[in-house]
């Protein structure tokens, strides 16, 4: 009777495995999910039985991913008999949630329950224009490693391992652009300056950029002359600077060397000079050979730089200027001077007038100036028959005396003299004689060509 008042309904304690996956999608991650639950299996009656002698009076403590250690007052091969102590843990990766110690009751129950569950992290955040891949989802030791999409780079951890805690090691990475554009500029060339200039004009396309990130240039700026510009002789670096959206910066160059084809430096013949255009003896130059007053050109007057670098025609000769007195009539001797010299002309009654021994004299004393400036003197001294008229040791004959006299109204009575200009146009006067200070002070003013005035600003005053 005692036995069968202490027989009560044995429960028995099953520790089942509920199994329940989730997938996050998007993210990479598998997620597998255990709970241990506890639930109560009612057997069908049986006999009373001894509780002392029964060595399984609770039921068998099973813990799925874990283990339990028991202690039983009746010796180890009573694993779950009354009184028996078990203490609770869980493998590597799961965390114990209830008791860590139970007891069997003399309820045949546990004095408590608990499972196993497994450790796992937070989700991961998406890392902007990056990703990650894990090695196991988001459970424990699960390593995330970071990468960035091209031309971007990784700023803070590469990866990030799941702890025994729940939390993840290190902190979120970032991914920046800090990758420079490519930027390509044109290839150097040279180039030969145009005809007659000392420039070259020179076009080029523009540089090619590229953004490695997010394709974006934000700004390309060019130092130096825009295509299509003239460029000097020498050589020049064109530079191009691309700033991206991030404001990382690059840099190419290229040369353009311009060079101009020159002949060799002519050489002024004796007695002349040479008037050139542009720089004097490069490809297109034009160079005129001129000669001095009392001088004439034989040979080519022009020679041109060609793109071989060698001048046309050859070097002409300034011979001293001769004069044909033995002509028909004063208008063929004054064309020898047209565009060559001016004339004085001086008339005087006879040789002995103390006027004309006065100009002639100071016409003598100044020679040299007479010359720079182009000038010939011409005399007509004396009454017919006897009369004389001579251009330095030319004589003139009878015939051409009157005509000039006609044509230039000199009379033979007193002394006078006239200035022609190079064109033979009567410039100006005089009825007693003139220094040759005031005479040079006119022609300087009013007779003297552009061309002639730039050669005696360049030669100066070789009779000082």
């Amino acid at each position: 009777p005692r036995m069968a008042q202490e027989a009560t309904p044995v429960l028995l304690v099953v520790i089942a495995r509920l199994v329940s996956s989730t997938w996050h999608e998007g993210s990479g991650y598998y997620l597998e999910s255990h709970t241990n639950e506890v639930y109560i299996d009612e057997p069908p009656p049986e006999p009373a039985l001894d509780y002392r002698r029964v060595p399984q009076w609770c039921a068998t403590l099973n813990i799925h991913r874990g283990e339990a250690t028991c202690y039983s007052p009746r010796g180890s091969s009573y694993r779950s008999s009354l009184g028996t102590r078990c203490e609770l843990s869980c493998n590597r990766g799961y965390r114990l949630v209830g008791p860590s110690a139970v007891q069997c009751l003399p309820n045949r129950h546990w004095s408590g329950m608990a499972y196993c569950r497994q450790i796992r992290c937070h989700v991961l955040p998406a890392v902007l224009r990056g990703s990650y891949v894990c090695s196991a989802g988001v459970q424990m030791d699960s390593r995330c490693d970071y990468t960035c999409l091209p031309g971007y780079q990784l700023e803070g951890d590469r990866s990030r391992i799941c702890m025994e805690d729940g939390h993840w090691s290190g902190s979120e990475p970032v991914c920046v652009d800090l990758e420079p554009p490519k930027i390509r500029c044109p290839e150097s060339r040279e180039r030969i300056a145009e005809p007659g200039k000392l420039t070259a004009t020179v076009y080029w396309d523009p540089p090619r950029v590229r953004d490695s990130a997010d394709g974006v240039i934000k700004r390309v700026m060019l130092r130096g002359p825009e295509p299509g510009s003239e460029f000097p002789e020498g050589e020049h670096v064109i530079r191009y600077t691309a700033h991206d959206q991030a404001y990382n910066r690059a840099s190419c160059k290229f040369r353009i060397h311009v060079q101009v084809r020159r002949c060799p430096v002519l050489k002024p013949p004796q007695n002349g000079y040479i008037s050139c255009t542009s720089d004097g003896n490069n490809y297109g130059a034009t160079c005129e050979y001129l000669c001095d007053g009392g001088y004439e050109r034989q040979g080519t007057s022009l020679r041109v730089c060609q793109s071989t670098q060698q001048w046309t025609g050859s070097q002409p000769l300034c011979a001293p200027m001769q004069i044909n007195t033995d002509v028909n009539s004063a208008a063929s001797l004054l064309d020898q001077f047209h565009e060559k010299r001016r004339l004085f002309v001086v008339s005087a009654p006879d040789p002995s007038n103390r006027y004309y021994k006065m100009q002639i004299s100071m016409l003598q004393q100044a020679a040299c100036g007479l010359d720079l400036r182009h000038v010939t003197t011409v005399e007509l001294v004396g009454q017919p028959p006897h009369e004389v008229g001579r251009i330095r040791e030319h004589r003139l004959s009878l015939g051409i005396i009157e005509e000039l006299r006609r044509f230039l109204h000199l009379t033979r009575s007193h002394f006078n003299a006239v200035l022609l200009d190079k064109a033979g146009t009567d410039r100006e006067r005089y009825i007693s004689p003139v220094s040759p200070d005031e005479l040079f002070i006119f022609i300087d003013t009013f007779l003297l060509s552009e061309r002639e005035a730039a050669r005696r600003a360049q030669s100066g005053d070789p009779c000082e």
